[in-house]
Protein backbone atom coordinates (compact mmCIF):
# COMPACT_ATOMS: atom_id res chain seq x y z
CA UNK A 1 0.00 0.00 0.00
CA UNK A 2 1.41 3.70 -1.24
CA UNK A 3 0.50 5.60 1.77
CA UNK A 4 0.18 3.18 4.58
CA UNK A 5 0.49 4.39 8.37
CA UNK A 6 0.64 8.23 6.53
CA UNK A 7 -1.83 10.59 8.20
CA UNK A 8 -3.56 12.79 6.24
CA UNK A 9 -5.61 15.64 6.77
CA UNK A 10 -8.61 16.02 4.51
CA UNK A 11 -10.50 19.81 3.90
CA UNK A 12 -13.90 19.21 2.33
CA UNK A 13 -13.80 15.17 2.93
CA UNK A 14 -17.32 14.63 3.29
CA UNK A 15 -18.50 14.91 -0.88
CA UNK A 16 -17.49 15.12 -3.75
CA UNK A 17 -13.75 15.28 -4.96
CA UNK A 18 -12.83 15.22 -0.89
CA UNK A 19 -14.84 12.09 -0.17
CA UNK A 20 -13.13 10.29 -2.86
CA UNK A 21 -10.00 10.94 -1.98
CA UNK A 22 -11.08 10.16 1.93
CA UNK A 23 -11.55 6.48 0.19
CA UNK A 24 -8.84 6.36 -2.07
CA UNK A 25 -6.40 7.41 0.49
CA UNK A 26 -7.68 4.87 3.10
CA UNK A 27 -7.51 2.62 0.53
CA UNK A 28 -3.76 2.71 0.46
CA UNK A 29 -4.04 2.28 3.95
CA UNK A 30 -3.44 5.88 5.46
CA UNK A 31 -5.21 7.15 8.85
CA UNK A 32 -7.66 10.10 8.22
CA UNK A 33 -8.51 13.62 9.61
CA UNK A 34 -11.91 14.66 7.27
CA UNK A 35 -12.79 18.06 8.13
CA UNK A 36 -16.24 19.49 6.58
CA UNK A 37 -18.92 22.29 7.99
CA UNK A 38 -21.68 19.33 7.49
CA UNK A 39 -21.60 16.86 9.98
CA UNK A 40 -23.44 14.22 8.75
CA UNK A 41 -21.38 14.01 5.51
CA UNK A 42 -17.90 13.46 6.91
CA UNK A 43 -19.13 11.05 9.52
CA UNK A 44 -20.82 8.83 6.76
CA UNK A 45 -17.55 9.05 4.78
CA UNK A 46 -15.68 7.63 7.82
CA UNK A 47 -17.90 5.09 8.58
CA UNK A 48 -17.14 4.03 4.89
CA UNK A 49 -13.64 4.21 5.30
CA UNK A 50 -13.47 1.75 8.26
CA UNK A 51 -13.67 -0.98 5.67
CA UNK A 52 -9.89 -0.39 4.89
CA UNK A 53 -9.18 -1.29 8.58
CA UNK A 54 -7.59 2.62 8.96
CA UNK A 55 -8.56 5.31 11.53
CA UNK A 56 -10.67 8.30 10.88
CA UNK A 57 -11.55 11.73 12.97
CA UNK A 58 -13.73 13.65 11.88
CA UNK A 59 -13.80 17.81 12.93
CA UNK A 60 -16.86 20.27 11.73
CA UNK A 61 -15.64 23.67 11.24
CA UNK A 62 -15.35 26.78 8.31
CA UNK A 63 -11.82 25.71 6.93
CA UNK A 64 -12.09 29.81 6.70
CA UNK A 65 -11.89 30.42 10.30
CA UNK A 66 -8.37 30.15 12.07
CA UNK A 67 -9.51 28.15 14.93
CA UNK A 68 -10.59 25.57 12.60
CA UNK A 69 -7.48 24.65 11.36
CA UNK A 70 -5.95 25.02 15.08
CA UNK A 71 -8.59 22.72 16.49
CA UNK A 72 -7.35 20.28 13.50
CA UNK A 73 -4.04 20.20 13.73
CA UNK A 74 -4.04 20.20 17.48
CA UNK A 75 -6.54 17.00 17.63
CA UNK A 76 -4.57 15.49 14.62
CA UNK A 77 -1.30 15.36 16.35
CA UNK A 78 -3.16 14.16 19.69
CA UNK A 79 -4.36 10.99 17.86
CA UNK A 80 -1.58 10.02 16.07
CA UNK A 81 1.47 12.19 16.82
CA UNK A 82 2.31 13.46 13.17
CA UNK A 83 1.02 14.61 10.03
CA UNK A 84 2.18 13.60 7.10
CA UNK A 85 -0.28 14.90 4.54
CA UNK A 86 -2.17 18.04 4.07
CA UNK A 87 -4.84 17.98 1.27
CA UNK A 88 -6.91 21.37 0.37
CA UNK A 89 -10.06 20.00 -0.91
CA UNK A 90 -12.81 22.39 0.60
CA UNK A 91 -13.80 25.12 -1.72
CA UNK A 92 -16.92 26.99 -3.09
CA UNK A 93 -17.69 28.93 -6.38
CA UNK A 94 -19.25 31.93 -4.39
CA UNK A 95 -21.62 34.39 -6.58
CA UNK A 96 -21.97 33.85 -9.89
CA UNK A 97 -22.83 36.48 -12.45
CA UNK A 98 -21.30 39.57 -13.81
CA UNK A 99 -18.83 41.15 -11.33
CA UNK A 100 -20.66 44.51 -10.64
CA UNK A 101 -24.29 42.47 -9.31
CA UNK A 102 -21.98 40.07 -7.14
CA UNK A 103 -22.49 40.62 -3.02
CA UNK A 104 -19.63 42.25 -1.73
CA UNK A 105 -19.64 40.16 1.33
CA UNK A 106 -20.50 36.82 -0.61
CA UNK A 107 -17.17 38.02 -3.08
CA UNK A 108 -14.53 38.26 -0.02
CA UNK A 109 -16.00 35.01 1.26
CA UNK A 110 -14.91 33.12 -1.42
CA UNK A 111 -11.50 34.49 -0.75
CA UNK A 112 -11.78 33.76 2.67
CA UNK A 113 -12.21 30.07 1.74
CA UNK A 114 -10.58 29.29 -1.15
CA UNK A 115 -7.16 31.12 -0.99
CA UNK A 116 -7.18 31.82 3.07
CA UNK A 117 -9.00 28.57 4.05
CA UNK A 118 -6.09 27.06 2.26
CA UNK A 119 -3.36 29.30 3.50
CA UNK A 120 -4.19 28.87 7.58
CA UNK A 121 -3.94 25.18 7.20
CA UNK A 122 -0.36 25.27 5.41
CA UNK A 123 0.44 28.22 8.23
CA UNK A 124 -0.99 25.51 10.82
CA UNK A 125 0.41 22.30 9.58
CA UNK A 126 4.34 23.43 8.28
CA UNK A 127 5.74 23.69 11.39
CA UNK A 128 5.37 20.17 12.33
CA UNK A 129 6.20 19.19 8.67
CA UNK A 130 9.84 21.19 9.11
CA UNK A 131 10.36 19.90 12.50
CA UNK A 132 10.11 16.52 10.92
CA UNK A 133 11.76 17.44 7.79
CA UNK A 134 9.14 15.61 5.52
CA UNK A 135 5.59 16.36 4.23
CA UNK A 136 2.94 16.47 1.18
CA UNK A 137 0.72 19.60 0.44
CA UNK A 138 -1.99 19.21 -2.01
CA UNK A 139 -3.79 22.10 -2.86
CA UNK A 140 -6.54 22.74 -5.11
CA UNK A 141 -6.77 24.44 -8.68
CA UNK A 142 -10.02 24.91 -10.37
CA UNK A 143 -11.68 26.09 -13.48
CA UNK A 144 -10.29 28.55 -15.82
CA UNK A 145 -6.73 28.60 -13.79
CA UNK A 146 -4.55 27.30 -16.52
CA UNK A 147 -7.23 28.05 -19.58
CA UNK A 148 -8.72 31.41 -20.43
CA UNK A 149 -10.76 34.07 -18.51
CA UNK A 150 -13.79 32.77 -16.52
CA UNK A 151 -16.89 35.47 -16.79
CA UNK A 152 -18.90 35.45 -14.38
CA UNK A 153 -17.01 33.62 -11.53
CA UNK A 154 -14.21 36.15 -10.72
CA UNK A 155 -13.85 35.47 -6.77
CA UNK A 156 -13.73 31.64 -7.44
CA UNK A 157 -11.04 32.54 -10.80
CA UNK A 158 -8.92 35.02 -8.88
CA UNK A 159 -8.71 32.88 -5.62
CA UNK A 160 -7.29 29.70 -7.54
CA UNK A 161 -5.50 31.03 -9.26
CA UNK A 162 -3.75 33.08 -6.03
CA UNK A 163 -3.43 29.15 -4.92
CA UNK A 164 -1.65 28.29 -7.22
CA UNK A 165 0.82 30.99 -7.14
CA UNK A 166 0.83 30.10 -3.98
CA UNK A 167 1.46 26.60 -4.49
CA UNK A 168 5.01 26.93 -6.68
CA UNK A 169 6.41 29.96 -4.30
CA UNK A 170 5.67 27.90 -1.13
CA UNK A 171 7.35 25.07 -2.30
CA UNK A 172 10.41 26.83 -3.32
CA UNK A 173 10.41 28.29 0.66
CA UNK A 174 10.56 25.06 1.86
CA UNK A 175 12.20 22.77 -0.05
CA UNK A 176 15.10 22.51 2.07
CA UNK A 177 12.50 20.88 4.29
CA UNK A 178 11.22 18.04 1.77
CA UNK A 179 7.92 19.25 2.04
CA UNK A 180 6.56 18.82 -1.67
CA UNK A 181 4.10 21.14 -2.28
CA UNK A 182 1.43 20.98 -5.63
CA UNK A 183 -1.44 21.92 -6.68
CA UNK A 184 -4.35 19.66 -8.77
CA UNK A 185 -6.69 20.43 -11.65
CA UNK A 186 -8.94 17.98 -11.46
CA UNK A 187 -11.46 18.64 -14.41
CA UNK A 188 -14.95 19.08 -14.85
CA UNK A 189 -15.87 16.62 -12.04
CA UNK A 190 -19.87 16.53 -11.14
CA UNK A 191 -20.29 17.67 -7.91
CA UNK A 192 -22.53 20.38 -6.09
CA UNK A 193 -20.48 23.14 -8.01
CA UNK A 194 -22.16 21.72 -11.29
CA UNK A 195 -25.21 21.76 -9.30
CA UNK A 196 -25.20 25.21 -8.39
CA UNK A 197 -24.16 27.14 -11.97
CA UNK A 198 -27.27 25.00 -13.34
CA UNK A 199 -29.68 26.11 -10.54
CA UNK A 200 -28.74 29.61 -11.67
CA UNK A 201 -28.97 28.94 -15.46
CA UNK A 202 -27.61 31.92 -17.76
CA UNK A 203 -26.43 33.88 -14.94
CA UNK A 204 -23.56 32.02 -15.20
CA UNK A 205 -23.13 33.01 -18.79
CA UNK A 206 -24.40 31.35 -22.02
CA UNK A 207 -21.84 29.43 -22.75
CA UNK A 208 -20.50 27.88 -19.75
CA UNK A 209 -24.30 26.91 -18.78
CA UNK A 210 -24.49 25.10 -22.35
CA UNK A 211 -20.71 23.47 -21.48
CA UNK A 212 -22.58 22.88 -17.64
CA UNK A 213 -25.20 20.63 -19.46
CA UNK A 214 -23.06 18.64 -21.26
CA UNK A 215 -21.21 18.24 -18.36
CA UNK A 216 -23.72 16.89 -16.46
CA UNK A 217 -24.82 14.64 -19.34
CA UNK A 218 -22.17 13.02 -20.17
CA UNK A 219 -21.06 12.71 -16.58
CA UNK A 220 -17.92 14.54 -16.59
CA UNK A 221 -14.18 13.32 -15.41
CA UNK A 222 -14.75 11.07 -12.98
CA UNK A 223 -13.71 12.36 -9.49
CA UNK A 224 -11.68 8.95 -8.97
CA UNK A 225 -9.41 10.52 -11.20
CA UNK A 226 -8.12 13.41 -8.94
CA UNK A 227 -8.00 11.05 -6.21
CA UNK A 228 -5.37 8.68 -8.01
CA UNK A 229 -3.12 11.80 -8.65
CA UNK A 230 -3.31 12.88 -4.95
CA UNK A 231 -2.15 9.58 -3.79
CA UNK A 232 0.44 9.52 -6.03
CA UNK A 233 1.39 13.35 -4.87
CA UNK A 234 0.97 12.25 -1.22
CA UNK A 235 2.94 8.98 -1.56
CA UNK A 236 7.19 8.52 -2.01
CA UNK A 237 6.90 7.80 -5.87
CA UNK A 238 6.32 11.72 -5.94
CA UNK A 239 9.13 12.83 -3.43
CA UNK A 240 11.12 15.48 -4.81
CA UNK A 241 8.28 16.92 -7.30
CA UNK A 242 6.97 20.10 -6.07
CA UNK A 243 5.74 23.67 -7.24
CA UNK A 244 3.74 21.90 -10.19
CA UNK A 245 -0.10 22.74 -11.13
CA UNK A 246 -0.63 18.96 -12.69
CA UNK A 247 -4.26 18.14 -14.57
CA UNK A 248 -5.84 15.30 -13.52
CA UNK A 249 -6.81 14.52 -17.03
CA UNK A 250 -4.73 15.87 -19.02
CA UNK A 251 -1.25 15.70 -17.95
CA UNK A 252 0.97 12.36 -18.55
CA UNK A 253 1.34 12.20 -14.37
CA UNK A 254 0.48 8.31 -14.73
CA UNK A 255 4.00 7.94 -16.29
CA UNK A 256 6.71 9.92 -14.16
CA UNK A 257 9.19 8.10 -13.39
CA UNK A 258 10.83 8.96 -10.02
CA UNK A 259 14.09 9.76 -11.79
CA UNK A 260 12.50 12.50 -13.26
CA UNK A 261 11.16 14.46 -10.70
CA UNK A 262 13.66 16.57 -10.10
CA UNK A 263 14.19 17.49 -13.89
CA UNK A 264 10.48 18.51 -13.61
CA UNK A 265 10.38 20.13 -10.94
CA UNK A 266 13.17 22.40 -12.21
CA UNK A 267 11.29 23.12 -15.59
CA UNK A 268 8.50 25.48 -16.07
CA UNK A 269 6.45 22.90 -17.22
CA UNK A 270 3.18 22.37 -15.64
CA UNK A 271 3.19 26.12 -13.97
CA UNK A 272 1.48 29.00 -14.44
CA UNK A 273 4.50 30.54 -16.67
CA UNK A 274 3.20 33.01 -19.87
CA UNK A 275 6.95 34.81 -19.79
CA UNK A 276 10.12 32.47 -19.60
CA UNK A 277 12.97 34.63 -20.21
CA UNK A 278 12.80 33.92 -23.79
CA UNK A 279 11.67 36.02 -27.05
CA UNK A 280 9.80 35.03 -29.76
CA UNK A 281 11.70 36.26 -33.05
CA UNK A 282 9.13 36.69 -36.12
CA UNK A 283 11.18 35.30 -39.16
CA UNK A 284 10.98 37.72 -41.85
CA UNK A 285 10.26 36.47 -45.22
CA UNK A 286 13.18 36.92 -47.95
CA UNK A 287 12.16 39.52 -50.65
Amino acid sequence: MKLKDRVAIITGGGRGIGEAMALAFAREGANLTLVSRTYQEIENVAKAVKKYSVDALTITGDVSEERTAEEVVRKTIEKYSKIDVLVNCAGIYGPIGRFDKNDWEEWKYTLNVNLFGTLLFIRKVIPHMMERRYGKIINMSGGGTGGGPLPNFTAYAASKVAVVKLTETLAQEYKEFNIDINAIAPGAVNTKLLDQVLKVGKDAGEEFYKKSLAQKESGGTPRELAAELAVYLASSDSDGLTGKLISAPWDDWKNFKPEQTGDISKSSVYTLRRINNMKFFEKKSDK
